[in-house]
């Protein structure tokens, strides 16, 4: 079967006869960069800038492939800041161009937390081993880019309950510094459920020494949101899931001072604030 497609041209208008799977496969190219809503743009550590840009371009960002949308007003690289970053000038890579952008500064406060169990504070060498291979296993979710789905980044919360503002926190745990919290942590009794926020494909699950019950979910072009402490989970990998799917319940696993889910957004392996990705619930 064949589909018409309408080109326009400066004077005149072509009708072109097209394979209805080649047109099924240039609406799959086309539609991720059409009409898309967009997180919010904050430039600082931990969050997203959106920066206007060509369509015809392959656009990165310290080497990383960066998901790009349009909207009524053009096309935007959306881009996830890691909390590392240091306050300036900085680019993304537009084909053989560079555009650049600045990152504001943003101080984040320092937090003090008591954990009961100090082998979660200093692991013991078999520890080391085992979140070292979990870390892995984490971080090639984090690093893929798969373009197979188009992704929402109009999000609802994955759980009812106050929002803490946790999200880069400097952390000192029994008195030793940590690295900075790159989630959001929503509180909750044990057992409530926890849904995913868009549409996506369970990409890892498991029983990890800091993060306990955890799923991680692809919502391709490298936007990945992660789920912590949970108590049970309900999916397994590859399962595709609609937004408001559940996927696990509330728990107190792995280190934690009590029940909450931690929350976590990666955008092009840089973990940044989950409610830039909010939408008004």
């Amino acid at each position: 079967m064949l589909g018409l497609v309408l080109v326009l041209f400066p004077l005149t208008l072509k009708i072109f006869m097209i394979p209805k799977l080649t047109l099924l496969m240039l609406v799959m190219i086309l539609y991720p960069l059409m009409g898309l809503a967009m997180p919010a743009h904050s430039p600082v550590p931990g969050g997203v800038a959106i920066i206007p840009v060509s369509m015809l371009e392959k656009i990165t960002f310290n080497g990383n492939p960066i998901l790009t949308l349009k909207n009524n007003k053009g096309a935007f690289a959306i881009v996830g800041i890691p909390l590392s970053a240091k306050p300036g000038n900085h680019e993304i890579r537009a084909g053989k161009n560079k555009i650049g952008f600045t990152i504001e500064n943003y101080e984040y406060q320092t937090q003090y937390l008591t954990i009961q169990n100090q082998r979660q504070v200093s692991p013991l060498p078999e520890d080391l081993k085992r979140i070292a291979r979990e870390r892995r296993e984490m971080n090639s979710v984090f690093r893929s880019f798969t373009t197979t789905m188009i992704p929402d980044t109009n999000f609802i919360a994955p759980l009812k309950g106050p929002r803490s503002s946790s999200f880069g926190l400097r952390r000192v745990l029994n008195g030793q510094s940590r690295n900075p919290h790159s989630g959001m942590d929503i509180a909750s009794p044990e057992g409530m459920p926890v849904l995913a926020p868009a549409k996506g494909i369970v990409a890892a699950t498991g029983n990890y020494f800091f993060n306990g019950n955890t799923i991680l979910i692809d919502h391709g072009h490298g936007l990945i949101t992660m789920y912590c402490h949970l108590k049970n989970i309900h999916v397994d990998i590859n399962d595709h899931l609609n937004k408001g799917s559940l996927i696990g319940s509330v728990g107190k696993t792995g280190r934690v001072t009590g029940p909450h889910l931690h929350w976590g957004v990666s955008l092009n392996n840089a973990r940044v604030n989950p409610e830039l990705f909010l939408s008004n619930d």
